[in-house]
């Protein structure tokens, strides 16, 4: 269980400690232009580079707006490097610094693109068990997927961190008090992205809204009610959170799934935690009272120690032996 020191207790510094304060080396990475079938396109990053043995191999899945940037999605790609894990980040459309090619980018609930990888990998290395990591909504589109494949998965294991398991709850949660500023955090390099698209393809004809309406967006809800949702033929928010949260997808689970999560976290509410009902008898929760979102640094303030990382290596770990 996840302990922070008095120092780190507060859940805005569990949040925002590693993308202020964590100094990160540049990382060797190889780059991978990985076609999609309605002819889109997704990079995959590998550390250092692709694998020519038989190691396991996870797949990384970055949260909102995310990428190899991200300092969790470096970090974790360190420490299962040193456990003897290759590791590989696929990025979803439009996520890598690289437009992707349709009006539509990508969504909480979009597996198809993360079927599509893994069936690659398996085939590509046939001889390496395959895992995968999911952050936020990452982790919530790999438990979706884990529930859709049911017992058919080519995964061996799975973590899924911070997932906003309930998508409407976690859209309101986060217009609220502080977390506004994490809502506009994520919300403006989504807007940028698709005022480009603005540039590329007839959006107005689209989605019927006009440059002015995108820049006027204000909220996380109304983007989804806007794009996300009509662009990806959910017609509605609502309807979009109905069919893509997580949460009615984990009793079908059916290969170890360790959920991790703060009850802190200033993304969403603890209502989005499934009941004992919900749940798979693959999966365990691994809940901390303290963390906030994608957190989970214990230590001290200036010598910190990244609790989240080991605890995933070490169930992965347990899962491949």
């Amino acid at each position: 269980m996840f302990k922070p020191s008095l120092t780190l207790k507060n859940k805005h510094l569990q949040t925002l400690y590693a993308p202020l304060f964590r100094k990160q080396n540049p990382l060797t990475v190889e780059i991978e232009r990985f076609d999609l079938a309605d002819g889109d396109f997704v990079e995959a990053y590998w550390y250092k580079n692709k694998p020519t043995d038989t190691r396991p191999i996870v797949t990384l899945f970055h949260g909102l707006a995310g990428s190899f940037r991200s300092p969790y999605i470096q970090g974790i790609m360190k420490a299962l490097d040193k456990k003897g894990f290759a590791s590989v980040l696929m990025h979803f459309r439009g996520c890598s610094g690289k437009a992707n090619l349709l009006p539509r980018s990508y969504h909480s609930g979009d597996t198809a693109d993360a079927k599509a990888w893994i069936d690659y990998l398996k085939v590509k290395y046939k001889n390496s068990d395959l895992h995968a990591v999911g952050y936020s909504i990452g982790g919530n589109m790999l438990l979706k997927f884990l529930g859709e494949e049911k017992e058919k998965t080519l995964l061996r294991s799975a973590v899924s961190v911070s997932a906003p398991m309930d998508l409407d709850i976690t859209a309101k949660r986060i217009n609220q008090g502080f977390s506004k500023r994490y809502q506009q955090h994520l919300l403006n390099p989504l807007k940028k992205t698709l005022l480009e698209k603005y540039n590329a393809f007839n959006m107005e004809k689209i989605l019927n809204q006009s440059r002015e309406d995108i820049t006027n967006i204000k909220t996380i809800e109304e983007f989804d009610e806007l794009y996300t949702a009509p662009i990806n033929g959910f017609g509605t928010a609502k309807n979009y959170y109905n069919k893509c949260s997580a949460k009615q997808f984990l009793k079908h689970i059916q290969i170890p799934t360790l959920i991790i999560h703060a009850l802190d976290d200033p993304f969403m509410t603890p209502a989005i935690l499934p009941t004992k009902e919900e749940l798979s008898k693959h999966i365990t929760m691994s809940i901390s009272e303290h963390g906030g979102h994608v957190g989970f640094v214990n230590g001290t303030l200036l010598k910190p120690n990244y609790w989240l990382e080991e605890h995933i290596v070490e169930y992965l770990l347990k899962q491949s032996s």
